[in-house]
């Protein structure tokens, strides 16, 4: 059509338009002129004139005005502008075709997914997953000994052996099986399909918010259509006005002499040719708009399924798309679906996932990961993976591993192949979505001693852990429910028959049923519970053999008398609580294995006498309470080997702390203390010493009788010299003894040598 067009203003400009002679009268009656003249009766008795060679007396320049002159009153406007209306429409056809490869809002996005797009049909990447999910024929299956290992990750039969070709089952067996397999991917390919990865997710993002691309399309499309109606429409009507031969009456007597002329349109025949053309060439296009048009309303093109594509991949993950991304997957489908398909791959959450753990198996060796192994504090050898995109497959030949921990780690799989590990026993889960093969679950069932799980959802909870018949520690950090009473996802507990750990810190208003259901084999538990208020508490009774318990931020305003009922408690916390008096003390006199007793970090004034009952104790933390006086009956507790005092308001301790003889650990830090008894220093057995940030400003010579102390706090009194009898502690070293530079230059050097040299 553009050829049409050009070649017809061609020649309307490079050639003469029209040619006008003048046209003599036959009859004064005559009305209207024809050309040539009509015959009449008078011609035929009169003999006919010959023409040839008349002299008309006109110049050449009033033949050129007639002809102009005549071309514009005479000759039909469409015989005129027949080659200019083909130029215009064709542009207009042209515009409409590509504007939307122009316009900036639809340009970008269709530069930006050819460009991924071939990216992603040309990546080593795409190959590799849509071989490796090829089926089986059935002689593969029964030549499946000879066939050729497909790749190193634990990935099921039907997805792991190459599809042969036509052409690869003609070459003998033998050469198959020395073809060497690919393993993994190189670095750098690697790299780029990750980052093909990452575009196809933004580019996706951004382009299934909107449908300019569509719209655009089907706007150009209508435009398209009413134009090609309305170019048959007038163009079939018009053409019969292209005629060779038109007369012209025009009144020009006066300057030429003549009032008739008889004009020949030099190229109406050829035009009358080109407009057919044209016509052909515009049916052939209408219809392809015709066909177009009802492509865009009578299919669904805002929405994409790659369900045909799912079912010949197996790749069961990829996602259906809509508005402008599912558009251009139906145009690219036109050209050439395999082209989709390929795409698809990278739509796949399960194909990321297979190249993440190639990246991540390439990256993590399993020398480099045993270089990361170091000893926990139950003396086990423990791995510790932080942030990665999963877990790599190389920890599982890693077989002296004993405690794994994996932390903010999404999409992790644990396969059948940790069975290897035989030396696992502890299992810590931080803030990990985690998945687990059946036979994964069999393993650890056996095998597993300690879980340590941390989420932010219930749902988040793996199921499988409640199946741990041999699991003796659990221990559970998140937000389960604000009324444990309705919460069941603790209720299958209750399975756990080797469980002798519980900690749970949590938001509960009452202990749950189900760690009730197990209190006959609990011997600790541990509720911390971020400062809710912890209520009825009355089930703790049932737990008979727990050995230590601990309530901690549990908004506790009074020791709860359940735990009287404890006979075989031996530790008892009841650290960040609200308790400001603890009269109920007395009934820790029933309690004759208590050992170990936490009132710290509380609002504690008073210590009753009756503390003086409880003399199975050896472990007893004040710190962080408002304790002013300090009672002499505390010190008939002469069993304690640990007592901290520290950040409180004391003034005065009492000369009876001489008799605590088994004293090892003494701290009243923090204080408000001005002088220290000489009785203190009757207890020989203490190793540690901490009277930092107190009003003290002497310290007595007699502290030379604690001959086995190694720590001693200072720091932060009023002190100008210290006692030369330091050096009597001959296991005080330097490191040992917290006080200021210029204070400890007050020494003698001698003794200032002593405790430096280790």
């Amino acid at each position: 059509m553009l050829m049409i067009g050009v070649f017809g203003c061609t020649l309307q400009v490079m050639q003469d338009k029209i040619i006008c002679l003048p046209q003599r009268t036959f009859s004064p009656n005559q009305t209207e002129l024809m050309c040539p003249p009509p015959s009449t009766k008078h011609e035929s008795t009169v003999p006919v004139h010959e023409l040839k060679g008349l002299k008309t007396n006109l110049d050449i320049q009033q033949y050129n005005y007639i002809n102009q002159m005549c071309y514009e009153k005479a000759l039909h406007w469409y015989a005129k502008y027949f080659p200019y209306l083909v130029l215009i429409h064709t542009v207009i056809f042209m515009v409409c075709s590509n504007f939307w490869f122009k316009f900036p809002g639809s340009s970008s996005k269709i530069e930006h997914f050819i460009s991924i797009l071939g990216k992603c049909f040309d990546s080593p990447w795409t190959t590799r997953a849509l071989s490796e999910v090829s089926g089986e024929n059935p002689e593969e299956k029964d030549n499946k000994k000879n066939s050729v290992s497909r790749s190193n990750l634990d990935t099921p039969i039907s997805e792991g052996n190459l599809e042969k070709t036509q052409s690869l089952r003609s070459i003998p067996e033998k050469i198959v099986v020395d073809k060497p397999a690919p393993s993994v991917l190189d670095k750098k390919e690697g790299e780029q399909a990750k980052a093909l990865f990452e575009k196809v997710k933004k580019f996706r993002l951004h382009v299934e918010e909107g449908d300019i691309l569509y719209m655009m399309y089907v706007r150009q499309t209508v435009v398209k259509v009413l134009k090609f109606i309305l170019i048959i429409a007038y163009n079939s009507a018009l053409v019969s006005k292209v005629r060779f031969s038109v007369t012209c009456t025009e009144n020009m007597q006066d300057m030429t002499g003549y009032r008739y002329f008889c004009c020949n349109h030099t190229m109406a025949h050829l035009f009358s040719k080109l407009s057919y053309c044209y016509l052909c060439f515009v049916g052939v296009y209408g219809l392809t708009c015709l066909y177009t048009s009802y492509w865009l309303f009578c299919i669904s093109l805002k929405e994409y399924s790659f369900e045909y594509v799912r079912q010949e991949t197996g790749i069961d993950d990829i996602p259906d798309v809509k508005n402008d991304f599912a558009f251009m997957l139906h145009m690219i489908d036109q050209y050439d679906p395999l082209y989709s398909k390929r795409f698809a791959v990278f739509l796949s959450e399960v194909s990321e996932n297979k190249l993440k753990q190639l990246n991540l198996n390439h990256e993590w060796t399993a020398d480099k990961l045993r270089q990361k192994l170091q000893t926990n504090s139950n003396n086990r050898l423990e791995l510790q993976l932080f942030m990665l995109s999963g877990l790599p497959d190389t920890i599982f030949e890693v077989t002296e591993l004993q405690s794994l921990k994996l932390e903010i780690i999404n999409n992790v799989t644990i396969p059948a192949a940790i069975a290897q590990l035989e030396d696992l026993q502890e299992l810590s889960l931080y803030q990990c979505s985690l998945k687990i093969h059946s036979a994964a679950t069999s393993f650890l069932k056996e095998n597993l001693k300690v879980l340590r799980v941390k989420f932010d959802d219930s749902r988040e909870l793996p199921q499988w852990m409640y199946v741990l018949r041999n699991l003796e520690e659990l221990h559970l950090i998140g937000s389960l429910s604000s009324d444990a009473s309705k919460n069941v996802t603790l209720d299958s507990l209750r399975e756990l028959k080797a469980l002798k750990i519980l900690t749970l810190k949590s938001n509960f208003t009452k202990i749950p049923q189900s760690i009730v259901d197990v209190a006959s084999h609990l011997q600790r538990l541990c509720i911390c519970n971020d400062g809710t208020k912890l209520v009825m508490l009355n089930n703790l009774k049932k737990m008979v053999n727990l050995t230590e318990l601990e309530l901690v931020h549990c908004d506790l305003e009074r020791i709860p008398h359940a735990i009287f009922s404890l006979s075989n408690l031996q530790m008892l916390d009841l650290k960040e609580n609200n308790l400001r008096t603890i009269e109920e003390i007395v009934s820790f006199q029933h309690l004759r294995k208590l050992t170990c007793l936490k009132l710290w970090h509380n609002s504690i004034a008073f210590i009753p006498e009756h503390i003086k009952k409880l003399g199975s104790l050896e472990r007893l933390y004040f710190s962080h309470n408002k304790i002013e006086i300090l009672p002499s009956h505390l010190f008939l507790c002469n069993k304690l080997r640990y007592l901290d005092l520290s950040n409180n308001d004391i003034r005065f301790i009492p000369p009876e702390i001489g008799v605590l003889q088994s004293l090892q650990y003494f701290s009243v830090s923090c204080n408000k203390i001005e002088n220290i008894p000489d009785e203190l220093f009757f207890c020989k057995k203490l190793k540690t010493l901490k009277l930092g940030r107190n009003m003290l400003s002497v310290l007595s010579p007699k502290i030379s009788f604690l001959g086995v102390l190694t720590h001693l706090e200072l720091k932060g009194n009023h002190f100008e010299i210290l006692p030369a009898e330091l050096g009597s502690c001959r296991a005080l070293k330097h490191s040992g003894l917290v006080v200021e530079d210029m204070l400890f230059e007050t020494l003698p050097s001698d003794i200032r040598e002593q405790m430096q040299a280790e």
